[in-house]
């Protein structure tokens, strides 16, 4: 038996009680949020196939989950999240074809073909994971569940299938026979008898239908089972999953647009036929990320990765902000350009916060703490949020401190480093005290300013290059020359 407490987190909680709406993609609208236990929230996160590290595109759908979890605590919520990592079953086309993804990688890698290496394989997988998670600032799961520490749960789920007549048994394994469930394809509004006519040849022709699934494939290697040896498919992994762990019906579930056609309308069958119960309340799925108007994709060649990022100079937070300025559910296209953006935007805020106003806390501001609370609770509107923090930075009515203070407010939702140690930052941005400027930057930083004051900008610029070939970064402000550490 998993047991596990409930996840606490150190996100401030709001003073004002304000609903909080998600758009449902079971219903394609958007829905007040009600939980099923009172101020507590069940949340089910679709985790990675841990085959190879994660690129920047699978990213925004651990973002949705943190997002959820950030702004349910910002609510007075206590949070049960549960995140999977598929070590099996997950096979190179959704539609029950190709080969296991894992099987894939011991090839790729050189070990031998046993269920050993293939978790050997995968820890390595799902410990990048856990790290690039970390860094950018996502919230840990209070509970990761390895798809392979729960075999014996997904059997018992296909066990019962099989017996209330949900699932037949073929030569080549165990299916679900979706014409016993009128509701299969919710998610998508999937038509399935259009679906089955369209297809010329069954890809299995030991399918009852087309749209069939495996929830069970006979293999040399796997595991022992009333059907054979073999191992489950990859729908039945989290249907399992969620039962095991937090119940036979929880509030929300989450992934990527890609999965609720197949992989999700797949969980739903099952779980509904078992219970006869809504196994979801809430179904929230996030948009792709494009490179280039391309989607990311491994096969493609183009999934970059957070480290790649990190190599080529920009904190995991530039990429977190730069998400954060789209809705999830909007495509948004990766370029280097919109990056330096980012970066940009993220250095300037962090000056305002750490050395323009010293880092001194105010009062937050009631006006615009509500006007947060209202964005994010409005289908997680960070790009409102986002904006709403210029709007403070820009707003001569309110106090340093005071700015300082609301700024903060937003940022424990967000977490892109206003609330963290002095210094860390203060490093981290390269500030440096007027005390500490060497002598020769000192001089050259008058003679620009004397240029600047007489309109020798030529002069200038070639003064600011060769600051900035010492090794120094100059941002001109209204109070004056600003310097820094080049970063």
């Amino acid at each position: 038996m998993k047991f596990f407490n409930f996840f606490t987190k150190s996100v401030a909680t709001s003073t004002v009680d304000l609903p909080i709406f998600f758009y449902n993609s079971a219903t394609s609208s958007k829905e007040e949020f009600k939980s099923l236990k009172p101020k507590t929230v069940l949340l089910y996160t679709c985790g990675p196939t841990v085959y190879d590290h994660i690129h920047i595109g699978n990213l925004r759908s651990f973002l949705l989950a943190d997002l959820i979890k950030r702004v349910c605590l910002y609510n007075g919520y206590t949070v049960k999240h549960v995140m999977n990592f598929t070590d099996f079953g997950h096979l190179t086309d959704d539609g029950d074809g190709g080969e296991d993804k894992m099987m894939n990688a011991l090839k790729r890698d050189g070990k031998t073909i046993s269920l050993s290496s293939m978790r050997e394989v995968a820890e390595i997988y799902m410990q990048s994971f856990k790290d690039d998670n970390e860094v950018f600032r996502n919230i840990a799961p209070t509970l990761y569940t390895p798809a392979s520490d729960y075999v014996k749960e997904q059997i018992r789920l296909i066990q019962t299938l099989v017996e209330k007549g949900y699932a037949y048994e073929t030569s080549d394994g165990v299916y679900y026979d979706i014409s016993k469930f009128p509701k299969y394809g919710v998610l998508g509004n999937i038509n399935v008898a259009q679906m089955q006519s369209g297809v010329r040849v069954a890809i299995n022709p030991k399918k009852r239908n087309p749209a069939d699934f495996a929830l069970w494939k006979k293999a040399l290697l796997g595991w022992e089972s009333a059907w054979g040896k073999g191992f489950p498919g990859w729908h039945i992994e989290c249907t399992a999953m969620v039962f095991a762990t937090l119940g036979k019906q929880i509030d929300i579930h989450t992934g990527g647009e890609d999965l609720k056609y197949t992989h999700h309308n797949g969980e739903i069958a099952q779980a509904e036929a078992v219970t006869g119960k809504k196994y979801v309340s809430y179904w929230l799925h996030n948009a792709h990320i494009k490179i280039n108007d391309t989607k990311i994709a491994k096969s493609l060649g183009n999934g970059i990765q957070l480290s790649n990022l990190v190599d080529e100079g920009y904190s995991p937070l530039v990429y977190r902000y730069w998400l954060l300025t789209g809705h999830y559910r909007t495509t948004m296209n990766f370029t280097f350009e919109a990056l330096d953006g980012s970066k940009q935007a993220l250095f300037k805020l962090k000056r305002f916060v750490f050395e323009e106003c010293k880092n001194v806390v105010g009062t937050i501001h009631e006006g615009y703490r509500v006007k947060f609370h209202t964005a994010i609770n409005d289908d997680l509107d960070t790009a409102r949020g986002i904006a709403l923090m210029w709007e403070i930075v820009k707003d001569d009515s309110l106090s340093k401190p005071d700015k300082v203070a609301t700024l903060k407010e937003i940022d424990s939702v967000f977490d892109l480093g206003l609330n963290d140690d002095t210094s860390d930052i203060i490093r981290e941005l390269g500030i440096v005290g007027e005390n500490v400027i060497p002598a020769d930057i000192q001089e050259l930083l008058e003679k620009r300013m004397l240029a600047r004051t007489t309109y020798n900008w030529s002069e200038a610029d070639l003064l600011r290059d060769e600051i900035n070939l010492k090794g120094y970064a100059i941002e001109d402000t209204p109070t004056g020359q600003k310097i820094s550490k080049s970063v």
